[in-house]
C-alpha cells in the first residue's frame, strides 16, 4: 500500500517529568511496555514497545552537572513479537537466556560503568531474571560533560536490533548555561528530530525479516540478517510528516536512530543548513553546508533559516539509498517544512560563527597507539560474521586503556562497506583518514597507502562518539579515556552487526 506523504503533522516529543527533585538531583522512573501508535493517518495502530509506552520515548531534558537518577523498569510481555535467532551468543556460551531482556544505554554519556548499559547487565520483567553483569535497578547519570544531544536505547545482548526496531529509543538533551550567550533559537524553535526507517505491513504491523531473502536449507529459522533497510521513513514516530514553521530560524537536533541506514540530508530548494554541533556538542565554528551525512547513532545540530521562504514548502530529502539508489516512493523524502505560520515576533536569535573552544587532544602525551581492524569470518552455517580485530564478543579483553591516558586508535577498514564505530564512555576527535590498497591488504595483509592523510571535514571537527569508518580507509581517532574506570564496550552501530559479533568489551583500568 502506497502511503500519502506529508499527511501527518510532525509530533513534538513529550518531555519526561521527574518523580522527585532536590538539591541538584533529579529522579525519574521509566517503564518499558507494549503500546500501539498510528504511524500514519491511513494505517491502523502499530504494535510497538516504548519507554513509558511512547514512541519515540520521552525526551529527558537536563542541565549540565545535574545529577540524574533513572529507574528503568521492564514491563514487557514474556515473548518477543519479532523473530529471535537463538543460535547467536547465549547458545554458543552454553546457557539459555530469556527471549525478552532489556538494558538501557545512554549513548554519548560519560557514565559510571554500572549505569552504562553493559550488554550483559540485562534484566527481565520486574527484574525476575538478570544477566551476569547486572548490578542495580537505578542508574546514575552525572551529566558532567558538554551540552549535547545524546540518546538512550536498548542495548541487550544479541537482541539490540530487535528491541530498538520495536521502539525502544528516546532523546536525552544536556543543556549548558554558556550556550545562552550565543542566542541560538530556543523554546518551541529548538526541535529534536529522531529519524529512522521501518518496513510496515498493510495492517500497520512492523515487518522484520526472519532470515535472508534467499535462505539456505542449512540456515537456522529464524536467522539473523546482515543488515536491514526499512521502506518507510519516520520522524518523531510519524511516516513522512510535515511541520508548519514560521519564517524565522529554527534549531534542529537531528538523530539517525536507524538500525542500518545512513542518510544524506538536503533541502529540496537548495537551501543551506548551518551546522553548529555534532555528537558531543557544539563545534568550534559553524559550518554552512547543503548536505549532511548521518550514519546510525550520529547526531547533527543545525540551524535552518526559513525567513526568505514565507508561504513556501520545502522537503527534507535523502540522497543515499540502502543497497541501491534512493526511491521517490520510499526513502528519497524524509519530511516537509511548510513556512505557513505567522511570525509571532521579531526573530532575535543569532547564527554565530564561533561557538566553543576545542582543545587538541593530541597535544597531551599519547600513552598508546593502537592499530585495530574491521574483520570478517563465517559461522558454522556459512553466514558472514563481522568482527573487530578478528575477535568475537566472548574473547578476552584486548582494549584496556589506563584511566586518564590519551590514546590514538588507528582503525583499518578492508571490508566493502562503511561502519559507524561507537566508543562508550568517551568522546574523541577525528584526526584524519587515509586511503589504502584494499585488494593488496586483503591478499597480503600489508598497508600500502594510495594517497595522503586527509584531515576531517569541518562537520567532523567537533567531539564525536560515533564515526563513519569508510571502506578502503584508515581512520585515526584520539581520546582521553575517563573519567571512570571499569567495563565498557566499543562496537559497530549497525545493530545487525553489533548483535553478531562486531562488538568488543573495553576495560578502562586504574592500574599503575
Amino acid at each position: 500500500m502506497a502511503l500519502e506523504k506529508f499527511a501527518d503533522e510532525l509530533p513534538i516529543i513529550e518531555t519526561l517529568k521527574p518523580q522527585k527533585q532536590s538539591n541538584g538531583s533529579t529522579y525519574y522512573e521509566v517503564t518499558m511496555k507494549e503500546c500501539y501508535h498510528k504511524l500514519h493517518r491511513d494505517l491502523p495502530p502499530t504494535r510497538l514497545w516504548g519507554y513509558n509506552g511512547l514512541f519515540p520515548g520521552p525526551t529527558i531534558d537536563v542541565q549540565q552537572n545535574e545529577s540524574v537518577y533513572v529507574k528503568w523498569m521492564n514491563n514487557l510481555p514474556p515473548r518477543h513479537f519479532l523473530p529471535i535467532d537463538h543460535t547467536i551468543h547465549h547458545s554458543e556460551s552454553g546457557h539459555s537466556e530469556p527471549d525478552v531482556k532489556t538494558v538501557v544505554h545512554l549513548h554519548g554519556g560519560a557514565t559510571p560503568p554500572d549505569s552504562d548499559g553493559y550488554p550483559e547487565a540485562w534484566f527481565t520483567r520486574n527484574f525476575e531474571e538478570t544477566g551476569p553483569y547486572f548490578e542495580k535497578e537505578i542508574y546514575h547519570y552525572p551529566n558532567k560533560q558538554r551540552g549535547a544531544l545524546l540518546w538512550y536505547h536498548d542495548h541487550a545482548m544479541a537482541i539490540t536490533r530487535l528491541n530498538v526496531y520495536a521502539g525502544l529509543a528516546g532523546m536525552y538533551i544536556i543543556r549548558e548555561k554558556k550556550e545562552k550567550r550565543l542566542k541560538l533559537p530556543e523554546g518551541e524553535y529548538d526541535v529534536p528530530l529522531m529519524i529512522l526507517d521501518r518496513t510496515l505491513n498493510d495492517d500497520g504491523s512492523l515487518f522484520y525479516p526472519s532470515g535472508p531473502d534467499h535462505p539456505s536449507e542449512t540456515l537456522p529459522k529464524p536467522s539473523i540478517v546482515p543488515f536491514l533497510c526499512g521502506e518507510t521513513i519516520l520522524v518523531n514516530g510519524k511516516a513522512w510528516p510535515y511541520m508548519e514553521v514560521e519564517p524565522r530560524t529554527y534549531r534542529f537536533r537531528i538523530l539517525n536512530a536507524s538500525n542500518t541506514r545512513t542518510f544524506t540530508l538536503g533541502l529540496s530548494n537548495g537551501s543551506h543548513f548551518i551546522q553548529i554541533g555534532s555528537d558531543g556538542g557544539l563545534l568550534p565554528r559553524s559550518v554552512k553546508t547543503q548536505s549532511i551525512s548521518l550514519a546510525p547513532a550520529e547526531r547533527y545540530d543545525v540551524l535552518i533559516d526559513f525567513s526568505a521562504f514565507n508561504g513556501e514548502n520545502m522537503i527534507l530529502t535523502n540522497g543515499t539509498g540502502c543497497g541501491g539508489a534512493v526511491n521517490p516512493d520510499t526513502d528519497a523524502n524524509v519530511m516537509q517544512f511548510r513556512v505557513t505560520k505567522p511570525l509571532k515576533g521579531k526573530d532575535t536569535s543569532r547564527k554565530p560563527k564561533y561557538l566553543a573552544a576545542m582543545p587538541d587532544v593530541t597535544a597531551q602525551r599519547i600513552q598508546r597507539i593502537r592499530t585495530l581492524k574491521l574483520t570478517n569470518t563465517q559461522d558454522k552455517y556459512g553466514r558472514p560474521v563481522l568482527t573487530l580485530n578478528n575477535k568475537r564478543w566472548h574473547d578476552p579483553v584486548t582494549e584496556a586503556p589506563k584511566l586518564g591516558t590519551t590514546e590514538i586508535w588507528s582503525i583499518i577498514n578492508p571490508t566493502r562497506g562503511t561502519h559507524p564505530i561507537h566508543l562508550h564512555l568517551v568522546s574523541f576527535q577525528v584526526l584524519d583518514r587515509r586511503p589504502f590498497d584494499m585488494d593488496r591488504y586483503n591478499e597480503f595483509g600489508d598497508i600500502v597507502y594510495t594517497g595522503p592523510a586527509i584531515p576531517p571535514p569541518p562537520s567532523e571537527k567537533g567531539w564525536k562518539d560515533t564515526v563513519q569508518a569508510h571502506a578502503g580507509e584508515v581512520i585515526r581517532i584520539a581520546a582521553v579515556f575517563g573519567p571512570y574506570s571499569g567495563r565498557y564496550v566499543w562496537h559497530c552501530h549497525i545493530l545487525e552487526h553489533e548483535d553478531y559479533d562486531m562488538m568488543r568489551p573495553m576495560e578502562i583500568t586504574d592500574l599503575p
